[in-house]
């Protein structure tokens, strides 16, 4: 199965094309997970003139059943530290004393209260958190997070962790898995919006959405697939120019450990 997940959501996004996107997902009857920021004050997503009805666009789309996660507070990096994941050396979170993580965590969550809208999930921005920011995140209810890399969501430590591995759709449809297939529609051209309204068709009947996950997935708890998954992708990413000698010999492992899952 695979989930669809839009990143950068804000009044001063790019418009244009988000109704073109908006317009597929519809007709598609396909309900995303849209990674709002409360309250932006990066430069790269001042895009267009800002659009005054924004929270109420979003109050609508999480009526029609589309999930709504909180992407950071203001998505601006002020770390060096790459978190739990590594995957960039940058946050807006990790690193910092709780305090802080707290009071950035806190205001985001106040702007989608007093906006009416209710956060579903935690989606970081640059994939970068501690633990810190999972605890931070626990104490005000939220224990869904979008991010890090498995075949299947799992529950650890109180957190139902839904998968974020692609960032396009493969060319090939995968044989068993759940996955999150990731999009920044800012810097979208038109040959993008066309590759994207080809591969939604393509992979119609294996598109799900947030609900759906959890209800299958909110209690599978981490296993031994889950651990060597992880491990090899952390490898894979470290050992990029070595990765490939070694891939035949890692999805043996994969293969005799399934009987454990």
């Amino acid at each position: 199965m695979y989930l669809i997940r839009f990143d950068d959501i804000c009044p001063t996004m790019n418009w244009a094309t988000w109704t073109k996107i908006d317009e597929i997902l519809t007709t598609e009857e396909i309900k995303p997970i849209l990674a709002v920021i409360p309250n932006n004050r990066n430069p790269e997503f001042f895009i267009e003139k800002e659009i005054k009805d924004f929270w109420d666009y979003i109050k609508k789309k999480q009526k029609q059943g589309w999930s709504i996660g909180i992407h950071g507070y203001q998505h601006v990096y002020v770390t060096n530290c790459s978190g739990i994941l590594g995957l960039n050396p940058f946050s807006e979170f990790a690193g910092l004393p709780e305090e802080e993580q707290e009071a950035k965590i806190s205001s985001a969550i106040e702007i989608f209260g007093t906006n009416g809208v209710e956060p579903e999930l935690w989606i970081a921005p640059a994939h970068s958190f501690d633990e810190v920011t999972i605890k931070v995140l626990k104490k005000h209810g939220i224990t869904i997070i979008s991010d890090g890399f498995s075949l299947y969501p799992y529950v650890d430590n109180g957190v139902l962790w839904i998968l974020q591995q692609l960032w396009r759709f493969p060319k090939r449809k995968m044989p068993f898995g759940v996955y999150t297939v990731l999009f920044h529609h800012n810097s979208w051209t038109e040959r993008n919006l066309l590759t994207f309204k080809k591969d939604i068709k393509r992979y119609r009947e294996r598109i799900t959405d947030l609900k759906t996950v959890i209800s299958l997935y909110s209690s599978r708890k981490k296993s031994l697939i889950d651990n060597f998954y992880e491990i090899f992708i952390n490898y894979l990413k470290v050992n990029k120019g070595k990765a490939l000698k070694h891939i035949r010999s890692g999805l043996m492992n994969l293969r005799s450990m399934c009987h454990y899952v």
